[in-house]
């Protein structure tokens, strides 16, 4: 998710960024989808395509898995007692 949402912000195509990081637009498909797992050395390339950091990706990464294990968390939580 967050390399599809680097690619979007930056207004960069599936094709064009497949392209600049030599990978196959599949593949890049792939990888955004999480349905692959990416090499050091091709989110480096990829990273350098999106003229971004790796630092940056993964920092982006980290926080969209937060904010989902934070809603996750919310919505299997009981209501506080001073609620009900």
């Amino acid at each position: 998710m967050s390399l599809r949402a680097f690619r979007a912000d930056k207004g960069v195509t599936l094709r064009e960024l497949a392209s600049v990081a030599r990978v196959s637009p599949g593949y890049l498909s792939e990888l955004e989808r999480g349905r692959k797992e990416v090499s050091s050395e091709l989110l480096a390339s990829v990273c350098v395509a999106l003229d971004t950091t790796v630092a940056d990706l993964l920092m982006e990464a980290v926080a969209n898995l937060s904010l989902q294990a934070m809603a996750d968390e919310l919505a299997h939580t009981p209501p506080a007692a001073a609620e009900v």
